[in-house]
């Protein structure tokens, strides 16, 4: 059987079966244990069956000698008892009487049965029968002692050898024996083949899983029959199918990425070449103008990496949990974006709104739609910003979402052919939509009734904020009325 290395606790290793051999084990173990059970009660069944008929056959036969020789008993014993033992014919029965003195006159060719008081007590007529076992010459012997009525005062002992029922007894629990071990093996033998065919799949999915971590390749693994190690096999390929789909978007997250960095590294390089070739030679309006764009590409490149790392992290950084004035957030980004875009007009409308969450972040996503339509708005332009019951609608005056684009203006680094020529990374709307994920909400694109593009925000919250728990320590306890 199959055992396999482990390492416990304290660092030493010891053998650990496979689950094939210890499915074959208990599975002779169970049988074993079963046999036995069968075979003890069989056995003791079967011993008790033979004592009782043994009993019930001497019991007869005592009472039925004791009628047929009342007068032979009466004349042997005035007679001065010349022959004490009397054989059935044909059979192994051995008889004997039992005066109530105690006297007896009972004994199998010189080997003496010794009677107490139990056949007296027959005798002296205290109680009708005695059956008991007696051991003389190292034979067992059941004696059975009935009274004579013919003569009061004697009790007709008949005594028979168990030698026989012992005999059976010890061919019964020798068979018994042999039967149990031959079960024992041959349950072990069917254990040990049920358990491997049963586990036929489950190394086959172990193989698979194997090959799988050895050579990467996530083919799903094909599935047979519907039971518990058909679910196995399912749930193996829906983790096979999410381990995929993370490894595509994380090669599309670094082609994207690397297809996004190029522009700005590209343009900042030639930039800066430009400067220093041109050295001191370079116009100043000339040199001032490199100088910033140097800066902008800097700038766009900053919020690229900053982007990235956003999206490209496995969990969200750590962040402080707090109740979040919405409105103020909202004053918070429209005044941060209306300095980067001072030729557009914002128009505010909000109400107070609290939710629970990141204030940096919720301030992120918010600055985003705001960036994203300040974009998208012609010079002299207005921006229009409302916040009434957690609804936030960002609305502008471009020329707003095609059709064919609105289904992916959430997805990272999705840009549509109208934008490429524009500046950006794709991955503002896509840290939008994750961070009002994480917030429990909803964002919508749509068509604003100016003709531009709607953005839809929707976050759980309250018109005021819940009330200030008071520490345990000096909450004051409730009164009540005895």
């Amino acid at each position: 059987m199959t055992v396999l290395p482990t390492f416990g606790a304290e660092g030493r290793w010891h053998y650990r079966r496979s689950l094939a051999s210890r499915v074959a084990i208990l599975t002779a173990m169970a049988v074993g244990v079963t046999v036995a059970v069968v075979a003890l009660g069989a056995y003791i069944t079967v011993r008790m069956q033979l004592q009782s008929s043994l009993d019930n056959s001497l019991v007869d036969r005592a009472q039925s000698t004791a009628r047929a020789v009342d007068d032979q008993v009466d004349r042997l014993i005035q007679g001065g008892g010349a022959t004490q033992t009397y054989l059935l014919p044909a059979s192994d029965v051995r008889i004997g009487y039992m005066r109530y003195d105690g006297q007896s006159g009972f004994t199998d060719r010189g080997e003496v049965i010794r009677l107490d008081d139990h056949e007296e007590k027959v005798a002296d007529g205290e109680t009708r029968r005695s059956v008991r076992t007696v051991r003389a010459g190292g034979v067992d012997y059941r004696v059975v002692a009935v009274p004579i009525k013919g003569l009061p005062g004697y009790a007709l002992v008949v005594a028979q050898s168990l030698e026989p029922q012992q005999q059976v007894l010890t061919k019964l629990g020798l068979v018994t024996l042999l039967f149990g071990i031959a079960g024992m093996i041959i349950a072990g033998i069917a254990g040990w083949g049920v358990a491997r065919n049963g586990l036929r799949p489950v190394r086959r999915l172990t193989a698979t899983a194997e090959d799988i971590a050895r050579t990467e390749r996530l083919a799903p693994i094909p599935v047979e029959g519907d039971d518990e190690v058909a679910r196995l096999a399912s749930a193996f390929n829906q983790m096979l199918a999410s381990l995929a789909a993370s490894r595509d978007r994380q090669r599309r997250l670094v082609a994207d990425a690397g297809h996004e960095l190029r522009t700005p590294l590209t343009s900042l390089r030639t930039n800066i070449d430009l400067l220093t070739q041109a050295g001191t030679s370079l116009p100043e309006d000339a040199r001032a103008e490199l100088l910033d764009d140097v800066r902008a590409q800097l700038e766009e490149l900053t919020n690229l990496v900053g982007d990235l790392v956003e999206l490209a992290r496995d969990e969200p950084a750590a962040s402080v949990i707090a109740t979040v004035e919405l409105h103020e957030v909202l004053d918070h980004a429209v005044a941060r974006v209306r300095r980067r875009a001072p030729s557009l007009s914002f128009e505010v409308d909000s109400e107070p709104w609290y939710v629970e969450g990141d204030a940096a972040a919720l301030e992120r996503a918010l600055t985003n739609l705001l960036d994203n339509a300040a974009k998208w708005s012609p010079p002299g332009g207005t921006v229009r910003a409302s916040l009434h019951g957690g609804l936030i609608t960002v609305d502008d005056e471009g020329s707003g979402i095609s059709e064919v684009d609105l289904p992916h203006v959430f997805e990272r680094f999705y840009r549509s052919m109208d934008s490429r020529a524009m500046p950006g990374s794709g991955l503002g709307l896509s840290i939008v939509a994750q961070v009002t994920e994480r917030h429990a909400g909803t964002v919508e694109a749509g068509q604003s009734p100016s003709g531009g593009t709607r953005m839809t925000l929707r976050l759980p919250g309250a018109a005021s904020p819940k009330p200030a728990e008071p520490p345990a320590e000096v909450r004051k306890p409730e009164r009540t009325n005895a």
